[in-house]
């Protein structure tokens, strides 16, 4: 587009931007070669041309009758406003996107609100492991009561059931309420996977698409690269010497200026992106790491359940048949394994516990880090 728009503008334009050492020559190629990458910049860089060639061209016919007609300062005007609003359009739609950071937020906030609530749960858990370990001391008793009623003749092993119907009357530790509270917490956990997963993708696909932002630093050089040749032209033409020395002045500013302040909006554009994504990894690490916790955890409860279950079978037995000898075999056999699993449900508990709080901790880091712009 540099190098077209130079060629095709008269003489006093060509001077006036080649003496202007802003406009060299390494952004113009490097331009030419961005269009030859990108058929969306090849597009408006045609477009380009084709506006600013007619308004220098309308020009031209007016320096031949030696004014400037209404209709040749309208074209100037419009050809001027429509190149801006294509620049405003692009920069609009990038700092909305920048800016706009509610669902993030939004999302944050649930994060640690379930977090919360699963850290709740594990709380419950433990009060359910706390009437599981009773549970197993009513059984100590009863085999401590069976082994000294043995000892003295073991004819009705009334402590002995007496203990087995302590533990039977404990009941199953894990209640209603406590397996609701998981399923909720679970529910919970696995929705807010999705929804960072659903936000992840919308930024991974703006990521994707950020080389279309490097389009902004090149139609903002080029547009106004046009809007100075044009200027120039009118200057030129109209031969009026404050009006050049106006032009002379506006020149003189850096054009590379506006392009670093391009550049840095389109930086800050890609570190918001990249920062958001970063903590919306961080929370779906977190959040995956707590679902496999309670993934854990269900295994390890319903382990312990059917120990639970096995022993209340023996129990009753006992109890209802007479059968003491018999159940206190079985219930021997199945003590320590029993007792194995509540020991592994509290270890996994403690660890859910403390990868919630890591996560709360790790994310509350990025938070601070990332960019409020």
């Amino acid at each position: 587009m540099g190098g077209h728009v130079s060629k095709k503008a008269p003489d006093q334009a060509s001077t006036a931007f080649n003496n202007n050492p802003q406009y060299t020559t390494d952004q113009l190629s490097s331009y030419e070669a961005a269009c030859k990458l990108d058929m969306d910049l090849q597009s408006f860089d045609t477009s380009l041309q084709v506006r600013t060639n007619h308004v220098i061209n309308t020009l031209a016919v007016g320096v031949e009758v030696r004014a400037l007609s209404f209709d040749s300062l309208k074209e100037v005007t419009e050809c001027l406003l429509e190149m801006n609003q294509e620049v405003v359009k692009v920069i609009l739609e990038c700092k909305k996107d920048i800016w706009k950071n509610q669902e993030l937020f939004d999302l944050v906030e649930e994060y640690f609100e379930n977090s919360l609530q699963t850290l709740d749960f594990c709380t419950a858990l433990e009060k359910c492991l706390k009437r599981a370990r009773d549970s197993q001391l009513f059984i100590f008793v009863a085999l401590q009561q069976f082994e000294e009623e043995n000892e003295n003749g073991g004819k009705t092993y009334a402590k002995t059931l007496e203990g087995l119907k302590n533990f039977k009357s404990a009941g199953d530790p894990f209640t209603e309420e406590f397996f609701q509270l998981f399923q909720s917490v679970y529910r919970q956990q696995m929705l807010m996977l999705e929804k960072l997963q659903s936000r992840k993708n919308k930024l991974d696909k703006k990521l994707k698409s950020i080389h279309a932002w490097r389009k902004v630093s090149n139609i903002i050089f080029v547009a106004t690269f046009a809007a100075v040749l044009i200027c120039s032209v009118v200057a030129a033409a109209m031969a009026a010497p404050p009006v050049a020395a106006a032009l002379a002045a506006a020149t003189s500013i850096p054009l590379g200026s506006m392009g670093k302040w391009i550049d840095s909006l389109w930086k800050n554009y890609e570190n918001a992106l990249k920062g958001q994504k970063e903590l919306i990894g961080t929370m779906q690490v977190g959040t995956y790491v707590a679902i496999k916790d309670l993934d854990n955890i269900r295994v390890l409860i319903d382990r312990l359940e059917i120990d639970i279950e096995s022993l209340m079978l023996n129990a009753e037995f006992a109890i209802e048949q007479e059968a003491v000898k018999i159940a206190i075999v079985e219930i021997k056999k199945k003590l320590e394994v029993f007792m194995k699993h509540i020991e592994d449900l509290g270890g996994q508990a403690d660890t859910c516990s403390r990868d919630i709080r890591r996560a709360r901790t790790v994310v509350l880091q990025r938070i601070i880090k990332h960019p409020h712009n």
